[in-house]
């Protein structure tokens, strides 16, 4: 075994006991505890495989409700940036779901908060969680927003893009395309409850009632992301909207959306999405999908591990720089995407 049994412990969040009974048979381990448990020990291989076992342990829990094309983004920005914070040695714990309650998600704070200097967060905007981030707030267990935010509440700092800003980019960029279209414009949205969408799509309607007052948006919730949830209900709204002919993609599932639009032979005269994952790469260069407004996850990464590691003071903090500093975003295109 490359790990003591106490490493494995620590990076699970569960007792050594435990560890102990589930690595060596000496007794029932709960089948969710024993996924933790293997886990923490692929994370721990995932670690050394990147050369960051040096210096103080800082322990940080990843808390994503996500579909896995973006998670994987973000786990991929999160190791790329971890070498650049030696001597420590940041240890992630990933908690990540497409699909999880809120109950669910409040219960894993609250049991990450035992050991961990900090929760990076990507959840619905809910009373439940914020009252938790509250009490983690006092605890002095920072908890950081990631792309999506907790309105009103003490979580400590918001890392990603200007949400509203985003959408309204979206906006310019399809007002400019179809400005004399008569057309209604899907916004897919994976949830209603997802703060950073909600921004975003509010940003595009604003601006392009502006800029294009004879397009309309129609707005389409619940596929949180996923590729048969978004199907149906994408699906379901085309059959009741004849008039939708573009798309302004706010929480992914992209294949699925075109699918739908397949299926019911309706022409996309524009889409726009978010994020270029593995998936839009393909629809990009495909020439399915027009633009993506992207991101710099690079930058979150950096700003994440920077912010835990100044908040309790292993680094200094720089006066002149402000919490409220958000990632650059890029508007890319078949052209550009490589770069």
């Amino acid at each position: 075994m490359k790990f003591s049994i106490k490493q494995i412990a620590l990076q699970a969040g569960v007792s050594k006991a435990t560890v102990d009974r589930a690595l060596h048979g000496r007794g029932a381990v709960h089948a969710q505890t024993q996924r933790r448990i293997e886990q923490a020990i692929k994370d721990l291989e995932l670690q050394l495989h990147n050369g960051l076992a040096s210096g103080r342990t800082i322990i940080i829990d990843v808390i994503l409700h996500t579909p896995a094309r973006f998670s994987q983004m973000v786990v991929d920005s999160l190791l790329g940036e971890m070498g650049s914070f030696a001597p420590f040695k940041i240890s992630l714990r990933l908690h990540i779901f497409e699909e999880i309650s809120v109950k669910e998600v409040t219960k894993l704070m609250l049991r990450c908060a035992t050991d961990s200097h900090g929760i990076v967060l990507k959840a619905l905007d809910n009373q439940e969680i914020k009252h938790i981030i509250s009490q983690l707030h006092q605890q002095r267990v920072p908890v950081i927003t990631l792309v999506t935010d907790q309105n009103q509440c003490e979580r400590f700092r918001y890392i990603g893009i200007e949400n509203r800003s985003a959408g309204s980019t979206a906006a310019y960029m399809m007002a400019r395309w179809l400005k004399e279209e008569q057309i209604s414009i899907a916004a897919v949205i994976g949830a209603e409850h997802f703060h950073g969408e909600t921004e975003r799509v509010e940003g595009f309607c604003e601006t392009l009632k502006i800029m294009a007052p004879l397009l309309e948006t129609k707005r389409i919730y619940g596929g949180f992301g996923i590729d048969a949830l978004t199907y149906n209900v994408v699906k379901h709204s085309l059959k009741l909207n004849p008039d939708i002919a573009a798309v302004y993609s706010v929480g992914g599932a992209n294949n699925a959306i075109l699918r739908a639009f397949s299926d019911l032979n309706r022409p996309v005269k524009m889409f726009i999405g978010h994020d270029l994952d593995s998936d839009n790469r393909i629809l990009m260069a495909q020439g399915k999908l027009d633009l993506i407004i992207q991101h710099d996850l690079k930058q979150d990464a950096k700003n994440i591990f920077k912010s835990i590691l100044e908040y309790h003071g292993f680094i200094p903090t720089m006066a002149t720089e402000h919490s409220e500093e958000f990632s650059s975003v890029s508007v890319i295109t078949p052209f550009n995407m490589s770069l």
